[in-house]
């Protein structure tokens, strides 16, 4: 049974999808994140300022564990503990930024988690996150298998992008 939310929050104002799959399941094929929002948000992603003001659109246990920094980003937040993310004026400049998700990948993984379908922005997304696959190429390349202080800020950036670098 699908289910409408509505969005309220400092980026989107009355923005509604629908959840039209159960949450967690039924991905396109090619996308295998090896993490969950919530996994993410708990390990320590993008300085801890990414999902402050918006946790109302999502499941509470979500946020049980999540190192979050409500006033500003706090890259000792991070699991790696490094800033390994561009500012989000910079995501826009790159054309990064869809109306849909305009906090970006993430706030788009979240909700396709959740169930929201929408199959162009899906596509595209599901693309980018093909293409980030090329870091974990060039770590197992560099680095010893688990040396977790080997490329530390690509080991970041792969986590935002729901991939376990510390399994590389």
């Amino acid at each position: 049974m699908a289910r409408m939310i509505t969005v309220n929050d400092r980026m989107q104002k009355g923005y509604r999808y629908e959840l039209t799959h159960a949450a967690g399941r039924e991905f396109d094929p090619r996308f295998k994140p090896d993490l969950t929002p919530k996994e993410m948000l708990a390990m320590g992603i993008f300085g801890g300022k990414y999902m402050t003001d918006c946790q109302d659109e999502f499941p509470r246990n979500w946020f049980t564990h999540a190192r979050l920094s409500p006033e500003k980003e706090d890259a000792s937040l991070n699991y790696f503990g490094i800033k390994a993310s561009q500012p989000l004026k910079v995501w826009k400049a790159k054309g990064w930024i869809y109306p849909e998700d305009p906090r970006g990948w993430f706030q788009w993984y979240c909700r396709y988690y959740q169930g929201r379908r929408l199959p162009e922005i899906d596509e595209r997304q599901i693309k980018r996150w093909l293409a980030i696959r090329r870091h974990v190429g060039q770590i197992q390349k560099n680095c010893r298998r688990g040396d977790c202080n080997c490329r530390r800020r690509q080991r970041q950036a792969l986590l935002h992008w729901a991939y376990d670098s510390r399994k590389i």
